[in-house]
């Protein structure tokens, strides 16, 4: 990626484009093989991260489970590098639009092993709670209620 972006954060990984970003290093890596259908279909697709997920959720592709399994992993350990940053003890919620799109891949164990892999830190964020918000409109709502509560304080 640093052949592509002048800086390489998280984001770049953990975000909607990020699972394409993975996607798109496996590709030049060349280890794991690819239909030349799904290739296609990626190409076109006007969300290539949402065609990647749904190809790895079918399991009509390896590159692309590849691809969700290692963005999983990055998830969960930058979710729990943030945990510990905040000392968020009282638990951590998980949004947006991705996690609930893949939401069986998220708690099949893959994304808790790496949220708590943090050496001698593990044990505190084994007790940290972690809840996965499936309801897709959770931030307007949220959002909606403070500009209704300041309105009503103003």
């Amino acid at each position: 990626m640093w052949t592509q972006f002048s800086h390489v954060s998280c984001e770049r990984l953990v975000s909607g484009p990020g699972l394409a970003n993975i996607y798109d290093y496996l590709c030049s890596e060349g280890r794991v093989e690819e239909s030349r259908r799904v290739t296609e279909r990626i190409a076109r697709a006007a969300d290539r991260s949402a065609a990647i997920a749904q190809a790895a959720i079918d399991g009509e592709s390896p590159r692309c489970g590849r691809a969700l399994e290692w963005f999983i992993s990055v998830y969960g350990a930058e979710a729990g590098n943030l945990a510990l940053k905040a000392l968020a003890t009282g638990g951590v919620y998980i949004g947006g639009g991705i996690a609930p799109k893949v939401a069986a891949n998220v708690t099949d164990g893959r994304f808790m092993r790496a949220f708590r892999d943090k050496g001698r830190l593990s044990e505190m964020l084994s007790a940290v709670p972690v809840t996965l918000i499936l309801e897709p409109k959770t931030a307007m709502r949220g959002a909606a209620a403070r500009a209704e509560n300041k309105r009503l304080t103003d």
